[in-house]
């Protein structure tokens, strides 16, 4: 008897999670795909860029001259309202730096059309298959943020390569100018002698510079790109240099030698704080980690600062305190080099 009323009650609750997980589902895959129709019928940017490559023009108009801003757009854009919309938003457009610094040929907006969809079936498959709203809703929100967080781990840990790079990159280049080599012919050299950061990027700069653009606004290109203090202070000096003239050799040799010194009083300064940053790590994770013990030693006392109002409440303030304490460990252990 028992076991058929269970057969029954689990029939009839697959049931109901099957038509959820179709009416929340089902509208918003439908729409999603829509939205990607529309788009590819409207879509033929592509097209009359290629077109004005040629020469041509197209329903009799004169031939615009086509920038590196709207190949990037055509590569990397959504097309279509639904592409319009999230292309204006300025997170898409900070998302789209961050992919550009970490290296990552995605779109912006198409990550995020894509993380929302996701998220929103997981929600929708959490809430279906019996869980509560708020786990779904922690679901969704996991969802969407962790591959962001990745992606600025990814671009964090490239731009910290780069910087190693600089100094290398910076003597190279001022060897190829003594050797008689031209700016950009330096930039060709960096792009095939170093790897990747520094490679690709200045690599990029080559590759824009031969599509038409002046070396001036391909490394001011670079430095906005990169955002890194250390590149832009190379590119001022390059464009100082080309309004004013001087030896620019020499004057990379003396960045070189900055950023040098500078590395190595940054290496100093994290050794000196690993101390802090430990304290920090021990004072985040001990907490969670006796009270992991107390639900193995103590289930039912352990559960009170879930399931008792009060200790809800204590259990929120100690969470509230531990990401304040961090913060500040972090500010103080944070010494700008």
């Amino acid at each position: 008897m028992n076991m058929t009323y269970m057969a029954q009650v689990l029939a009839v609750g697959g049931t109901d999670a099957v038509m959820i997980m179709l009416l929340v589902v089902g509208p918003i895959v439908t729409a999603y795909g829509v939205m990607q129709l529309v788009g590819d019928l409207r879509g033929s940017s592509k097209k009359k860029i290629a077109d004005r490559l040629r020469g041509k023009s197209g329903s009799g108009a004169a031939a615009k001259a086509t920038t590196m801003d709207d190949l990037r757009k055509s590569a990397k854009g959504v097309e279509g309202f639904l592409g319009t919309f999230v292309g204006k938003l300025s997170f898409t457009k900070w998302l789209q730096t961050t992919l550009e610094q970490a290296n990552m040929p995605w779109g912006a907006s198409q990550v995020i059309i894509n993380l929302t969809v996701v998220a929103a079936i997981s929600m929708a498959a959490t809430v279906a298959f019996g869980f509560h709203l708020l786990i779904g809703m922690g679901i969704a929100v996991s969802v969407f943020v962790l591959p962001v967080m990745f992606l600025v781990y990814k671009r964090k840990q490239r731009v910290n390569k780069l910087v190693q790079q600089l100094p290398d990159v910076f003597e190279l280049l001022s060897q190829a100018l003594r050797a008689g080599h031209a700016l950009a012919s330096g930039m060709q050299v960096i792009a095939t002698e170093l790897p990747d950061p520094a490679g690709t990027e200045f690599g990029r700069v080559f590759q824009e510079q031969n599509l038409g653009l002046k070396v001036e606004e391909a490394l001011t290109n670079l430095a906005d790109r990169m955002d890194v203090l250390d590149v832009r202070f190379f590119v001022t000096a390059v464009l100082i240099q080309r309004q004013t003239g001087g030896d620019l050799a020499e004057v990379l040799d003396k960045i070189s030698a900055v950023i040098r010194d500078r590395i190595k009083l940054h290496g100093t300064v994290q050794a000196l704080t690993a101390e802090g940053r430990l304290s920090g790590y021990v004072l985040l994770a001990l907490p969670i980690i006796v009270y992991a013990a107390m639900l193995n030693i103590n289930y039912d006392y352990a559960m009170t600062l879930v399931n008792h109002p009060t200790g809800q409440m204590m259990a929120t303030f100690a969470v509230v305190s531990q990401i304040m304490g961090w913060v500040m460990i972090k500010k103080i252990i944070n010494i700008k080099v």
